[in-house]
């Protein structure tokens, strides 16, 4: 398999197209899912409430693709 991302400490840098597309996806979804949450959302802690769940899945499933598809040096 090609290698898609290149680890830089606990963080993922795409080295190729499709690592930079999955990448740009999930800001994306992050990106409107926050927005989405927000515009309901009455107060601050209410939006960060909201959001941490979908934060969370968003993080951890970019760094578990980042991981199966970078070659550890």
């Amino acid at each position: 398999m090609k290698n898609l991302f290149k680890p830089l400490g606990w963080i993922y840098i795409p080295v190729s197209i499709t690592g930079s597309c999955i990448t740009l996806l999930l800001i994306a979804m992050f990106v409107h899912d926050f927005l989405f949450i927000d515009s309901r959302s009455h107060s601050v802690s209410d939006t960060y409430y909201n959001f941490i769940p979908y934060g969370f899945i968003y993080i951890v499933t970019y760094l578990w693709i980042g991981s199966r598809s970078s070659k550890q040096e």
